[in-house]
């Protein structure tokens, strides 16, 4: 049987692909790149779905640090935004963290339940499209989306990924999949800059983790996957090749 992509959006997608799949979640701004940062300083994250079940996690770890928005606005009680700049530059890296947003963590939580299921954005994009071509045969990339959108930078990482994993012989799903790897894949990262998610960063001043996302783009070599709840990171994977850097070519159907 030959090995299949598919590019899909938001958490309720996912349960057309329980059973068979690898599962890759993609919230670029900003539930998946502040998960990864916070794993990749030395942190444990756990995603959660609503503010009910992070405030529940929360109790049953040590001095946790909750993180993240609602529609945009911190939750009270909360230490600081779903912010992968802020995160970084805190010295406390001993205490977990909760992460919480509008619809990242949603997503994270649903493809928890699938296996495996893992999560990226542009700083390990190039790794985990190595990792599935050597190990998997069917694989779902899916955008977490944003009030019936699928955002563009989300669009951007998934057709990267998608492009690497039709080089690498797989074949598209539906011909929607063609379409975004189409559009997007040989656009550089800032192709998304005018959209609705760079307007929102700039209106609330957060240009920091807009200056963040666009600076760290395949610079860590590490597989993030969800477990029990949890991310968690794999700096090795046997017989993984690594490839050249920067996205090129385009797939065409």
């Amino acid at each position: 049987m030959p090995k299949t992509v598919v590019i899909d959006s938001f958490p309720e997608s996912l349960a057309h692909y329980q059973k068979g799949y690898a599962i890759v979640a993609i919230d670029i701004v900003r539930a998946t790149t502040t998960a990864i940062t916070a794993v990749a300083s030395g942190r444990r994250c756990f995603p959660v779905p609503t503010l009910g079940a992070a405030l529940e996690v929360a109790r049953g770890l040590d001095n946790p640090l909750l993180v993240g928005e609602q529609r945009g606005v911190i939750p009270a009680g909360f230490h600081l935004n779903n912010s992968p700049s802020e995160l970084l530059v805190r010295t406390d890296i001993q205490r977990p963290v909760v992460l919480l947003s509008s619809s990242g963590t949603k997503l994270c939580h649903e493809a928890s339940k699938c296996t495996p299921a893992l999560v990226a954005c542009l700083r390990n994009y190039r790794f985990t499209a190595d990792y599935l071509a050597s190990h998997t045969d069917n694989v779902a990339i899916v955008g977490a989306g944003s009030r019936g959108e699928f955002r563009e930078e989300d669009q951007l990482c998934c057709a990267w990924i998608a492009r690497l994993l039709l080089d690498a012989g797989f074949l598209p799903a539906n011909r929607r999949t063609v379409e975004i790897v189409n559009e997007w894949s040989k656009k550089p990262v800032e192709a998304w800059l005018e959209n609705k998610s760079a307007a929102y960063l700039r209106r609330t001043r957060q240009l920091a983790d807009l200056d963040f996302i666009l600076e760290h783009v395949n610079d860590l070599e590490a597989l993030f996957m969800l477990s029990n709840g949890e991310v968690v990171m794999r700096s090795e994977a046997p017989g993984l090749r690594l490839q050249e850097e920067g996205p090129k070519g385009m797939y065409d159907a």
